[in-house]
């Protein structure tokens, strides 16, 4: 089963929060007022599948614009984006422009042409799936002599060859979060917040149940889909929903988990976050999260475009190239859960770990995965990914 399939899911994903419309007067006004100040920095090693052909070279300085679907502050998704893009602010020769709360329509396609004619941007980074298809493909053909970075899409023949594509495994930090949870929990009730029931989602509630089995093997997990990836009331109710069934433990795959966790910390109960460090707002109840690193790929990217080497196609990130972190541990993580979460995180960095070994059934008792047999992340079983593990509670219709 081809990796399609599993990023068809993250475009459900990113038609998200109601994205505001920008005139492209607003971002002109965003280019001519951008920091061009330059700091010095040792950028991360060259690096990446070969793809894309970058522009050529002509020793100028390099300006590379970011776009968001939603804002930069919102302690999720796009301010890990961003602060990847803070990363590439601290190369020399490089000046950063980005745009905020773009929707994925034609206001997409003219935000980057106004960065391209406007900013003088000769690479850009497109951070929501929504942008991919048509429009990056769109303003791709109609700048051949400009690069064009997207987040989550895939590459087909026949697509502009000036587009490179690139995302990461993020299910690895799932199952340590999941880990860190069964260690914590008094309770061994585990509660989800999630937006749709779609692989990469189920992917990582799996993952979850997973590792916290590994801890605790009378752990559950309960699941509540919200419907969507940004409705903050309804992932207030889910939290309070699992609280009052004594769940003592939350944790979710939303747009922005800041609600979620915010009402986690008000209810007593402990938090895992997702996308982005979210401790400052649970000081009390966060254990850890799975977060996005962004940073040293788009350092990356950015010095092999400056090199011109080629760039990503279909690249898919991992633990083990640092595309992924895991949160610090919040101070109910007992030193000995840590020690054990430790030594996983250091088998998946090494590539020797592996989450799914059988036997594993699903919630209904069928088995998934045989005993003896084992998948890695690329295996095509895991890209079409349409149920939830033993132990998790919960439904997909």
């Amino acid at each position: 089963m081809k990796r399609t399939n599993w990023l068809s899911g993250i475009a459900s994903r990113s038609r998200r929060a109601a994205a505001v419309l920008v005139a492209a007067a607003s971002i002109a006004a965003a280019v001519t007022g951008c920091d061009s100040k330059k700091e010095s920095t040792t950028t991360a090693a060259p690096g990446g599948s070969p793809g894309a052909a970058p522009a050529a070279s002509t020793g100028k300085d390099t300006t590379v614009g970011f776009l968001y679907v939603g804002t930069k502050d919102d302690s999720g998704y796009n301010q890990a984006h961003a602060e990847g893009a803070a990363a590439v602010k601290k190369m020399p020769g490089v000046t950063v422009i980005e745009a905020e709360k773009i929707a994925e329509n034609k206001d997409c396609q003219q935000n980057m042409s106004t960065m391209v004619e406007q900013g003088d941007a000769t690479l850009v980074f497109a951070t929501s799936f929504g942008y991919f298809k048509p429009h990056v493909k769109e303003i791709a053909a109609k700048y051949p002599k400009i690069t064009f970075l997207h987040a989550g899409g895939t590459l087909e023949n026949g697509d502009p060859t000036n587009i490179g594509t690139f995302f990461a495994y993020i299910d690895e930090l799932e199952y340590l979060c999941g880990m860190a949870a069964g260690s914590a929990s008094k309770t061994g009730k585990l509660g989800y917040v999630a937006a749709k029931p779609i692989t990469p989602v189920l992917r990582d509630i799996n993952a979850f149940e997973l590792g916290a089995k590994s801890v605790n093997p009378k752990c559950t997990l309960t699941v509540i889909f919200t419907g969507d990836w940004f409705l903050p009331n309804e992932e207030a109710n889910a939290v309070t929903t699992l609280a009052d069934q004594g769940i003592d433990v939350i944790s979710g795959h939303v747009d922005s988990p800041k609600v979620m966790i915010q009402t986690a910390e008000k209810r007593g109960i402990y938090s895992c976050g997702y996308h982005y460090n979210c401790a400052p707002l649970a000081p009390k109840g966060y254990l850890t999260g799975a977060e996005w690193n962004w940073g040293p790929m788009y350092q990356r990217f950015v010095a092999d475009f400056k090199a011109g080497k080629p760039m990503p196609h279909n690249y898919m990130g991992s633990l083990k190239d640092g595309a992924v972190k895991l949160s610090p541990y919040g101070s109910s993580v007992p030193a000995d859960a840590q020690a054990k979460i430790e030594a996983v995180k250091a088998q998946m960095t090494a590539g020797t770990f592996k989450m799914f070994v059988g036997p594993i059934k699903d919630n209904t008792g069928k088995v998934v995965l045989e005993e003896g047999k084992s998948w890695d992340d690329q295996d095509g079983a895991l890209w079409g990914m349409n149920y939830l593990v033993e132990g998790v509670i919960g439904s997909l219709k």
